[in-house]
């Protein structure tokens, strides 16, 4: 395999939505994110109107990549190899000590090699990992802070408030507080794209490019965003458009695939459909259908995908494992870092080095400071591992040449190659790791 990649070796190109094409206001989303899961909490299962309250400081807790561990109600940020790094009780940190009794003299986290190797769901442990359910994380430590004993019972309620606010039928029934309030005010919550993006897709299109858009949001959701960020025109930029795609079960492997459905007025068919036939916009879905399709538009027995997601659990890993499919990881975090924080008194954005947390990409591991003791987190070494290449946004890449050859991640490459356009500042710093 070539060290570089190039978009112009692709024949086919997929984006994900939410946080990849779509660029959120991260500060506004999650806020009012946050007050969508807190408002429902309160509202309707009886907790304390205090969780409504939170500082601007409050928000440094909140922080990609962190596991709760439904039985103790701990968080947790892993090392590359399942150590823990850092954990919090509820919103309070562990000391040293702390760790050493909850983990062990090798502070090994005992989920561990379920976590790593599948990323599937569980019921002793959830997972943050992309911008929707962030601000989950912050309520989840404010809650078990205000616990006497922690039970299962809060997580069920955890789950009712995402539904509640992010079920199918909530932007169509303007249930819930999230979709209201994006219906109400978009520019608020969405950025634009660029003209730059805009003249990139239709270069992709031009050059004989088969362009994809791949959501889980319902078909409802997904236009009013693609309208607001894209134009009306938005679907002459994409040959193929699915939504609620439920990934990362969209590219699981039969038996479990779904079939397409079509969709009439942001309806699906009760019907689902046996292969996919013909270009268009579908709801649902499984891979090998698709791939499928994508073989006869590109008349290519083993057409060349990229995909570009934000997701490890329903982009990066799926997409690479199962569709084998090139992979660049949207990472805002790399923004996070290198660029001049703003002062105090605002509110941190979630993709900012945390004070709590420290950086999303290295740690120190244990009590002292020396370089011996550096580790990569685990979500690094999942980046390296399961995505091509890594960017901040597409933004940063729509002005360069198709040919562009971008470095990719490789485990015989220091842990700073396959970053565009440079690694975070942490990686730099502690450029000996390797990947």
């Amino acid at each position: 395999m070539s060290e570089y990649f190039s978009l112009s070796d692709s024949d086919v190109i997929g984006f994900d939505l939410d946080h990849t094409l779509c660029r959120y206001r991260l500060k506004e989303t999650s806020r009012l994110i946050y007050e969508s899961f807190a408002r429902y909490l309160v509202e309707h299962k009886g907790y304390d109107k205090d969780l409504l309250n939170l500082t601007p400081a409050t928000w440094d807790f909140c922080f990609k990549g962190l596991v709760v561990d439904l039985e103790d109600g701990n968080l947790v940020k892993l090392a590359e190899d399942g150590t823990v790094l850092r954990a919090t009780h509820g919103s309070i940190d562990l000391s040293t000590e702390d760790l050493i009794k909850h983990y062990g003299p090798k502070r090994e986290w005992k989920h561990f090699n379920s976590l790593n190797t599948s990323f599937t769901r569980s019921a002793k442990y959830y997972f943050y990992d992309n911008y929707f359910d962030l601000p989950g994380a912050l309520l989840c430590g404010r809650v078990v802070d205000m616990l006497h004993k922690v039970n299962s019972d809060f997580w069920k309620d955890m789950v009712a408030a995402i539904d509640h606010n992010y079920n199918t039928s909530a932007f169509k029934e303007d249930a819930g507080t999230y979709f209201p309030s994006v219906k109400r005010d978009p520019g608020r919550y969405l950025q634009p794209c660029s003209d730059s993006v805009k003249t990139w897709l239709r270069s992709m299109k031009s050059a004989g490019k088969v362009l994809l858009l791949i959501t889980s949001s319902h078909s409802d959701y997904c236009r009013l965003i693609c309208e607001h960020i894209l134009g009306k025109d938005f679907e002459e930029l994409f040959d193929v458009i699915i939504t609620n795609a439920l990934k990362p079960g969209f590219f699981s492997l039969v038996p479990q695939q779904r079939p397409f459905r079509t969709l009439v007025n942001d309806v699906e068919e009760s019907e689902g459909l046996p292969a996919l036939d013909k270009p268009g916009w579908y709801s649902q879905g499984n891979w090998p259908h698709l791939h499928e399709l994508i073989k006869t538009m590109t008349g290519k027995p083993e057409p060349k995908v990229v995909y570009f997601g934000d997701s490890m659990r329903s982009d990066m890993f799926p997409a690479s494992t199962f569709g084998k499919w090139e992979t660049v990881m949207i990472v805002e975090e790399m923004e996070g870092e290198g660029v001049p924080k703003s002062d105090d008194q605002g509110m941190k954005s979630p993709s900012d080095v945390s004070k709590q947390w420290g950086s999303y990409f290295v740690d120190v591991h244990g009590s002292g400071g020396d370089e011996e003791s550096q580790k990569l987190t685990w979500c690094c070494h999942c980046i390296h591992k399961y995505s091509t290449m890594a960017i901040p946004s597409v933004e940063h890449i729509a002005d360069l040449p198709l040919d562009y050859k971008f470095p990719r991640f490789s485990p015989d490459k220091p842990c700073t190659t396959g970053y565009y356009p440079r690694p975070p500042d942490s990686l730099l710093k502690s450029s000996t790791l390797t990947s």
